[in-house]
C-alpha cells in the first residue's frame, strides 16, 4: 500500500468537471447576451419616448419622418422584447443545465471523498494490527526472558 490513494474514477470526474466549466462558460455568454438585448430595449424604449408626440413648430415633413421612425421603432421593440424573452428563457435552461452538471460533478466527488477515508481506515487498521503485533512479540520476548 505504498503506492497511495489513487481514484478508479477520476476520469469520470474530470471529464464531469470540464462539462461543468463549458456548462459555466455557456451560462455566461446566455447572461450577457439577455443583459445585452435588455440595454438595446432599453434603448429603443427611451428613444421612443424622446421622439413622442407633436412638438411645436415642426413642420410636416418632419412629422412624417418622426412617425415612420417611431412606428419602425415600435415594431423593432416589439422584436426586441420577445427576443429578451427568448434569452431568459435560455439563461434558464443553461442555468438548469449547470445545476445539473454540478449535481452529477458532486456526486463523483463524494465517491471519491468515501473511497479515500475507506482507504486511510485500512491503512491505519493494517498499521494498528501490526503494531499489536509488535507489542504482542515484545511481550513474549520479555515474557520468555524473565523465565530463563
Amino acid at each position: 500500500m505504498s503506492k497511495g490513494f489513487v481514484f478508479r474514477l477520476q476520469k469520470v470526474l474530470d471529464i464531469r468537471e470540464e462539462k461543468e466549466e463549458e456548462s459555466k462558460r455557456f451560462f455566461r455568454e446566455s447572461q450577457k447576451a439577455l443583459n445585452e438585448a435588455k440595454i438595446e430595449l432599453s434603448n429603443m424604449e427611451s428613444n421612443a419616448n424622446k421622439y413622442k408626440g407633436i412638438k411645436p413648430n415642426e413642420d410636416v415633413v418632419y412629422q412624417k419622418i418622426k412617425r415612420t421612425y417611431l412606428k419602425a421603432l415600435e415594431l423593432g421593440i416589439k422584436d426586441k422584447k420577445k427576443e429578451v424573452i427568448d434569452k431568459k428563457e435560455e439563461v434558464e435552461y443553461r442555468r438548469n443545465d449547470l445545476l445539473n452538471k454540478q449535481i452529477d460533478r458532486k456526486t463523483v466527488e463524494k465517491l471519491k471523498e468515501k473511497e479515500r477515508e475507506a482507504f486511510f481506515k485500512e491503512i491505519d487498521r493494517v498499521e494498528q494490527i501490526n503494531n499489536d503485533e509488535f507489542a504482542l512479540y515484545a511481550y513474549m520476548r520479555n515474557l520468555k526472558g524473565g523465565e530463563i
